[in-house]
């Protein structure tokens, strides 16, 4: 698809022509498709930028919404509204997946790269928008997109793969489970921590993560799928129930 034809579709979606052309470019563009160029020439700018506002429009939308609700409601609920999984979901019904402009060395990243290129993408263009056309038109773009995913469901706290795991083995095994580390690969400022998670010295799931926290909650994750009680589909990058 020609960039044109990504820009001309990307301001469908948004509702706006894009008087900036630079902008709405730069949001579509994943930094692997820009080395050697500005770092303005990809979505990476605008992602910081659309971040705040996002979470601005979001934490006012709430507030307003839900009168009844305490602090420690509205903070889960926006954070479930915010999440990658949530911003993925709704960048990829909306189409954004065909528009994003990917370098080569991340074509063979498979749905997990996509999935945070939808989520960047998506507070690229909040970015992108707050900057051509200002917070109106911005404010009504998340409220058209994010807005029929508000509910007061958002705001319940939800369970770590962790926790259901220790329920489910508890329950089970009468026995918790054990976490341990493996290995710790890469360079200091990117590592690969991997663990795995035993019970009764048995081996039931293995998963890995840029921290020995995340790596944890992966071999959890792995090891209800494992044990058939979730699908890999029921936990966010975060390691949350959806």
């Amino acid at each position: 698809m020609k960039m044109h034809q990504r820009v001309a579709e990307a301001e469908r979606v948004c509702g706006h022509h894009f008087e900036n052309q630079d902008l709405i470019v730069s949001a579509l563009t994943h930094p692997s498709a820009a080395e050697g160029r500005p770092v303005s020439a990809s979505y990476e700018r605008l992602e910081f930028l659309g971040d705040s506002i996002l979470g601005a429009i979001v934490a006012t939308d709430l507030f307003e919404r839900f009168p009844d609700m305490d602090e420690g409601a509205l903070t889960q609920a926006k954070i479930s509204l915010v999440s990658g999984k949530m911003l993925s979901s709704v960048a990829a019904r909306l189409g954004l997946a065909p528009l994003i402009v990917m370098g080569e060395s991340e074509r063979g990243t498979g749905e997990r790269g996509m999935h945070s290129a939808l989520e960047n993408v998506y507070e690229a263009l909040v970015g992108a928008l707050y900057l051509d056309a200002g917070y109106t038109t911005t404010h009504e773009f998340v409220l058209a997109t994010l807005g029929p995913e508000v509910s007061p469901a958002l705001a319940e706290k939800p369970i770590s793969p962790k926790s259901r795991l220790q329920e489910v083995t508890q329950r089970e095994l009468h026995c918790g489970p054990e976490y341990r580390l493996v290995s710790e690969e890469g360079p200091a400022h990117d590592p690969t921590f991997t663990s795995v998670v035993l019970v009764e010295g048995r081996r039931i799931g293995r998963g890995s993560g840029p921290s020995k926290k995340s790596s944890e909650s992966a071999a959890a994750v792995d090891a209800l799928v494992r044990l058939g009680y979730a699908d890999e589909g029921d936990f966010d990058g975060a390691g949350t129930t959806n």
